[in-house]
């Protein structure tokens, strides 16, 4: 990895240097994203391995649209979650998932599937009557759902499915419009965000639900954007870039993504935003309760995405296109001058003009050499 090329070009005495918030804008910061690939590599490992194994012993907290079984809920005020779990207890429920949402509505889950048509009936009953007393209201305002174990086993499916069309279709999109090498490096950060998401949802015990899919979905076309943006300035800056001989496709990489770093940021920012507010206001504030399992997984998701983007897509690409024969020896060549010319952001810029400039004037030349004379009229002897 070289040491000059994301240098920024040295101010002159009489000028200030820009500070480090001017710098982003301006894309010359010179963070090294491929250099340091390892830590960001390291990084996301731990995150993932620490998942898995919680994954493993302790799975999923599954809603009941998925295993099936039968939900409550209740709106109630000043009752804590161990009131709840031991008022369901006590009447007759074994092992239920009780949940304080918003602060104000009780959440029972409990799968009572085993149980016959008759029996069932009565233990809803039951669990019904002893939430409304603890609520202080009637039996008629606990909500009661139920879910078979046919439909939450046709739910994951469905899931499943929907995720694998997903992957299908932005390997095939990306290989057709930029190049496959692209496509499996967006391949493997959507995959990372898949993990870290199913890993965080794991190690805290949130509960998934037919919103936490579609969130997933969400989060991983964002990921996707955002990388998209990136590989699109790599590709861009590539034109120009290396035929100039001085500088490396991992330096080149790196050039660009300190380019769109800004950008990359922003549009974090927007995404993740409004999701806070999603959860601490709409949630929380205002005991919107369906938006928690929605907002919880964009705002795990939009994080883990924004990572990716940047430290786990752009050096896998930089890492597979090293080893085609025309950047091993693009490497050699540049390692092997003397001096090397620092490129600012601004020298890309100009690379690249020059180039389209070149282009177009010798198109135009081609052009103007086509053109024939038209022939003189010949007149006609009386």
């Amino acid at each position: 990895m070289s040491d000059t090329m994301l240098t920024p070009e040295a101010p002159q005495s009489s000028a200030k240097e820009p500070n480090a918030f001017s710098r982003l804008n301006r894309g010359l910061t010179h963070i090294d994203f491929v250099g340091r690939r390892k830590t960001w590599f390291t990084i996301s490992a731990i995150i993932i391995l620490a998942g898995m194994l919680s994954l493993g012993i302790r799975g999923l907290n599954l809603g009941i649209d998925f295993k099936g079984g039968d939900s409550w809920q209740v709106l109630s005020h000043n009752v804590s979650q161990q009131e709840a779990y031991d008022t369901v207890v006590k009447a007759g429920l074994n092992e239920p998932t009780v949940s304080i949402l918003g602060g104000k509505t009780i959440q029972v889950e409990a799968n009572l599937n085993g149980l016959s048509s008759k029996a069932q009936n009565a233990q809803i009953e039951k669990v019904s009557q002893a939430l409304a007393d603890l609520a202080g209201t009637s039996i008629n305002e606990v909500s009661v759902s139920t879910v078979g174990p046919t439909w939450g086993s046709q739910v994951t499916d469905r899931a499943l499915e929907a995720l694998l069309a997903f992957f299908f279709a932005v390997v095939i999109y990306i290989s057709f419009r930029f190049e496959p090498k692209m496509a499996f490096a967006a391949f493997v950060a959507m995959v990372h965000d898949l993990l870290v998401t199913i890993g965080v949802y794991s190690l805290f015990g949130f509960q998934v639900t037919p919103d936490t899919v579609i969130a997933v979905l969400t989060i991983l076309g964002y990921s996707l954007y955002d990388t998209v943006v990136v590989f699109d300035r790599v590709r861009d800056n590539s034109q120009g870039i290396l035929n100039s001989g001085t500088l490396t496709y991992s330096d080149m990489v790196n050039l660009s993504m300190n380019q769109t770093l800004a950008r990359s940021i922003n549009t974090s920012l927007v995404a993740i935003i409004p999701v806070l507010s999603v959860l601490l206001v709409g949630a929380e504030l205002l005991g919107a309760t369906t938006l928690q399992n929605y907002g919880l997984a964009l705002f795990v998701g939009l994080l883990s995405g924004a990572y990716s983007s940047l430290f786990i897509a752009s050096p896998i690409l930089a890492m597979t296109k090293e080893r085609e024969n025309r950047y091993v020896e693009l490497r050699r060549k540049v390692e092997s001058r003397e001096s090397r010319t620092t490129l600012t952001p601004a020298g890309v810029a100009s690379l690249s003009t020059d180039r389209v400039t070149s282009t177009r004037a010798r198109v135009t030349a081609a052009q103007q050499s086509r053109v024939i004379e038209p022939k003189p009229r010949k007149q006609k002897r009386r």
